[in-house]
């Protein structure tokens, strides 16, 4: 568990698909072609299954007060060797948008991945019509870094993607 002043990030168990489900259908014109988190169980299923594998780190954000999943957080791809990086990933309920949340949740997971896990450079891709996204990355200290056309396949679609990225000295530089 990472703890922080509202919320806190724990992993993901069998125990907490109906909650998380239930979030994620009631985001889903929220979520509409920017993310597909689960809303069946087979998918929730899967989604499990990805957090397993030792080069995922996958988290539900939930708040301290009531430990009610707020969305989820999670590095992908964790490459050791000569890169130490990863890819950061993460979507948050309709309800609990705008509210500092995910905020909290991207500094947390920053400090897990730059000290915890000792990276070096951690990389967003979101699409450019994402105001909120790429806001949230500039202010945790991203840079955008380039443009990639049709980059992932989101909701059934290939979209293109903004490369944000973030190097452990410019963490450690906004610490201090």
């Amino acid at each position: 568990m990472i703890e922080g002043k509202r919320i806190f990030l724990r992993s993901p168990q069998a125990k907490d698909q109906a909650e998380y489900l239930e979030l994620n259908r009631r985001s889903a014109s929220f979520n509409r072609g920017l993310a597909s988190p689960p809303t069946r169980p087979e998918q929730f299923a899967a989604f499990l299954e990805r957090c397993q594998v030792d080069t995922n780190a996958c988290f539900f954000i939930c708040r301290r007060t009531d430990a009610a999943i707020l969305g989820s957080i999670g590095l992908s791809q964790i490459f050791r060797g000569f890169l130490q990086s990863a890819y950061l990933g993460y979507q948050i309920g309709a309800e609990f948008a705008g509210q500092g949340y995910m905020t909290e949740a991207v500094d947390l997971i920053l400090r897990y991945a730059f000290v915890d896990l000792k990276l070096h450079r951690l990389e967003a891709n979101i699409q450019p019509v994402n105001v909120a996204s790429i806001a949230l990355v500039k202010r945790a200290g991203f840079v955008k870094e380039g443009f990639s056309r049709r980059y992932l396949k989101i909701c059934g679609r290939w979209r293109d993607h903004e490369r944000w990225a973030i190097l452990v000295e410019d963490w450690r530089a906004r610490k201090s």
